[in-house]
């Protein structure tokens, strides 16, 4: 299994000016390995070999090249074909993706060095700091928050450099298979230890067992937000002024980021503790965001980013998780499969077949969680009817508004437990 952990650093004056020189060089390096494909014929792209293969007469036609490491070079080359590979997917799925752009001084952030080139020393220093050693960089002190585990594998160490000014160092790690949790055989799962969730409108997401959780009020962030960009407005580009303000909208922009991020490891974390086996819309979030309606609020949302969080905490936990088809989830009667359809403010499900009511978003949930058994071959117990998970439409949400900061300050699944319980 692969993971990652990040650490904020506090390079000194001297170590900022190596670390800047080299996220410039590495910018031109990847600028000219673009110029280099672009400018290939058609019938004779080079790849990602190749490139790396060219490196060495770079280095002696363009000297500036020769300052980079060599394996943090190659990790240049492989990020550029790695974007490469990823419109491609976009444009086999039907995307309109266009090419590859050049980079600013202001877009390349980060330099990787893959395998070798940087060194963790954990005895320098005081308690709770270390220190890690760049090649060409120096020495970058770390605020050391987690110890790296002794039976995981140092893959690749990356350190970037933030729109805020701020430094950070983080490591890939790799551990062995027999580390991770085993997950629950398959026969073991039924309803009551699955959950099938909807990512909805009215609330961040429904449970098919009747839990609901609201939205993050990101309101107030989003108003100073909107303050100080008006402020960089008015600020002549690329005067000092202008490059404070710029910093100060960055900030803001990361609160929120954190926000969101922190809201979603909480949830995910007790998601996988709790239940067995998770289910999950597998959503197209692109098309969403540029769909009408409250664009903000569903990239607020992040969906991409939860279902990827989910997936990994599934497999540090050892919990199943699944993702199935969203498409007539909201229209399919959970109790008898009849579809009906409904516009999107309508949200209430009642079958006119069977009569089967309930909030449109648990019958979402539900279908999700008849699906997912349906995909891993459980099917759907005859002794635990869709109705006896099921919540009156007007019952307590698992939070309400002024009380969604209960799960970011929920520090495990004990707190989350407690919390929900207080609430449901």
């Amino acid at each position: 299994m692969e993971y990652s952990h990040r650490y904020r650093a506090y390079p000194n004056s001297e170590v900022v000016v190596a670390g800047e020189h080299q996220l410039n060089v590495h910018r031109q390096l990847y600028n000219h390995v673009r110029w280099d494909y672009t400018n290939s014929p058609e019938d004779d792209k080079p790849s990602e070999y190749a490139q790396n293969n060219k490196l060495p007469e770079w280095k002696r036609k363009w000297p500036l090249f020769a300052e980079t490491y060599s394996k943090a070079a190659q990790a240049t080359v492989a990020r550029f074909h790695r974007n490469l590979s990823n419109l491609r997917k976009k444009k086999e799925k039907g995307h309109k993706v266009g090419q590859i752009k050049r980079q600013a001084p202001n877009d390349y952030r980060s330099v990787t060095y893959n395998q070798s080139g940087f060194n963790l020393n954990e005895k320098r220093g005081r308690s709770g700091f270390a220190y890690v050693r760049f090649s060409k960089v120096g020495w970058m002190k770390i605020r050391y928050s987690r110890p790296v585990p002794d039976y995981a594998t140092i893959k690749e160490a990356t350190f970037k450099k933030e729109r805020t000014g701020e430094w950070y160092v983080s490591f890939s790690l790799e551990t062995d298979d027999e580390r991770i949790p085993e997950k629950p055989h398959v026969n073991t799962l039924n309803a009551s230890n699955s959950v099938g969730i909807d990512l909805g409108i009215r609330n961040y997401i429904h449970t098919s067992d009747g839990k609901t959780v609201d939205w993050l009020n990101l309101e107030d962030d989003y108003e100073r937000l909107r303050r100080e960009q008006r402020h960089l407005s008015r600020k002549e580009n690329g005067s000092n002024n202008y490059e404070k303000q710029r910093r100060k909208v960055a900030k803001v922009k990361r609160r929120i980021r954190r926000k969101v991020l922190d809201y979603q490891h909480k949830l995910t974390t007790w998601l996988v503790k709790e239940y067995d086996a998770v289910f999950v819309e597998d959503l197209n979030v692109q098309s969403m965001l540029q769909g009408d309606g409250n664009a903000q609020n569903k990239q607020d949302a992040a969906w991409r980013q939860f279902i990827t969080l989910l997936e990994y905490k599934g497999d540090l936990y050892g919990t199943h998780v699944l993702q199935v088809e969203a498409r007539g989830t909201t229209k399919e009667c959970a109790s008898c499969g009849v579809e009906t359809a409904k516009p999107i403010w309508v949200r209430e499900h009642s079958c006119p077949a069977c009569g089967f009511k309930t909030d449109r978003d648990a019958n979402a949930a539900m279908n999700v969680l008849q699906r997912g058994c349906s995909e891993l071959g459980l099917g759907w117990p005859e002794d635990t009817p869709v109705e006896s998970v099921t919540v009156p439409r007007n019952a307590s949400r698992f939070w309400r508004a002024n009380e969604s900061f209960a799960l970011v300050n929920a520090t495990d699944a004990a707190d989350f437990q407690r919390v929900s319980a207080s609430h449901v």
